[in-house]
């Protein structure tokens, strides 16, 4: 229980400073498009090499 507690805890703690980060424009939609592609290109890196290309949107 008292795990259980300590994760919820640090999961309000983590999604309060997402919020704080976006209202205060640390956060963008541009940055998270940059960091969905890198992460897309992270784990799917066999099709980089082959040269897929892996750029969301346009």
């Amino acid at each position: 229980m008292r795990y259980r507690l300590g994760s919820f805890i640090l999961l309000i703690y983590i999604l309060v400073g997402l919020y704080v980060a976006w209202i205060h424009h640390y956060i963008t939609p541009t940055l998270i498009k940059q960091v969905a592609q890198a992460l897309i290109a992270v784990f799917l890196w066999f099709l980089v090499l082959l040269g897929v290309d892996l750029h969301i949107g346009g």
